[in-house]
């Protein structure tokens, strides 16, 4: 098992980043908010959770060891996979996800693009017990200066399945919340709520 990958960032695309190591490229599949902390040039160290499939070998990478330890943990929920596990926490940071599974919100867990009411209530059958109360996590990065946000913000919507037409919609949306110094993170779970009103 790939516990972590620590080395320098080669490249950062919509969803998935090369990290360097050793003479190797390794591609991990990243939730935007993750993304948004890399630098191209810059070393990093990145928890990683390998899921092993007959076809394919698959390392995701995440911000810090809560993150890995709640995708790790929704996926025990009957019908979650990598992929929507991953959507979970794009979508939801950790304490986030904990309190609406404590709270049974079903509402903020059906934010998350593929996961209906019967998903929602689902997960939090199956997790109530088992994620724990909020553990007063760190808040998301912000990006570097006002405008790649915005970028950042529209490439996660449109990873995550709306069209670029909605996704800009949504980031033009969000906007005003975007401050001197935008979450990236933040500013991404604004816009899926302003898209699941729409």
């Amino acid at each position: 098992m790939i516990a972590f990958v620590h080395g320098q960032v080669a490249t950062v695309g919509l969803s998935s980043a090369v990290l360097e190591v050793g003479g190797v490229g390794l591609e991990l599949l990243c939730a935007p908010g993750t993304l948004a902390s890399l630098r191209v040039g810059q070393p990093a160290t990145l928890p990683t959770s390998m899921v092993v499939r007959e076809d394919s070998l698959t390392l995701f990478g995440f911000l810090d060891d809560d993150e890995k330890a709640c995708f790790e943990l929704v996926q025990t929920a009957s019908g979650v996979g990598p992929k929507l596990a991953q959507a979970v926490l794009a979508v939801l940071a950790p304490d986030d996800l904990r309190r609406a599974v404590s709270a049974e919100d079903v509402k903020t867990l059906t934010r998350v693009p593929g996961i209906g009411q019967k998903g929602a209530q689902r997960i939090i059958l199956e997790l109530k017990d088992r994620l724990g109360a909020p553990v007063g996590g760190r808040s998301a990065p912000a990006a570097a200066s006002a405008e790649p946000w915005r970028e950042q913000v529209a490439t996660g919507l449109v990873g995550l399945g709306w069209s670029a037409k909605d996704a800009e919609k949504a980031v033009d949306a969000v906007a005003p919340e975007a401050g001197p110094v935008p979450d990236v993170a933040a500013l991404l779970r604004a816009a899926l709520r302003s898209l699941s009103r729409a």
